[in-house]
């Protein structure tokens, strides 16, 4: 379950548009990490925070209120491949410019890929690393 951070200038989305943006970058992000049909477990703990941020916060060398957007993605290890580091990035460009309404944002929206540290990821009391998360994949493909 990967968690997303969204940094913009508070202005830079529509008004409402939060939804539409957390939803899409999830089924992205998922899609990205081969998850083809998520269940509840992916679509209840996949969080995406929004930052609307004061536009004077985001700053270039060349603008005081610079248009820059940053996603971060962190994953758990190992779950994004090659071609889901490809996919994820295109996406997730292609979802903010969409949402912003701006065709020129593509050049502005940086994505950064973590990926965090074995057994660093934690989520009900338990560390998890590839061994828990390949258990709780058995797991939920046991329930169907």
């Amino acid at each position: 379950m990967p968690m997303i951070d969204v940094y913009a200038a508070a202005d830079l989305f529509p008004a409402g548009a939060d939804r539409e943006l957390g939803e899409a970058l999830t089924l992205a992000v998922l899609r990205a990490e081969g998850v083809a049909n998520p269940g509840p477990f992916h679509l209840n703990n996949t969080a995406v925070y929004i930052h609307r941020m004061n536009p004077a916060a985001v700053q270039t060398a060349s603008t005081a209120q610079a248009r820059t957007v940053r996603v971060q993605i962190i994953t758990p290890p190992g779950s994004l491949k090659r071609e889901g580091q490809k996919q994820i990035v295109k996406e997730a460009t292609e979802i903010v410019t969409r949402i912003s309404g701006d065709a020129s944002q593509a050049g502005r929206t940086w994505v950064l890929l973590t990926e965090a540290a074995e057994g660093g990821w934690g989520l009900a009391g338990t560390a998890f690393g590839i061994e828990e998360f390949a258990a709780l994949a058995a797991k939920a493909k046991a329930a169907g």
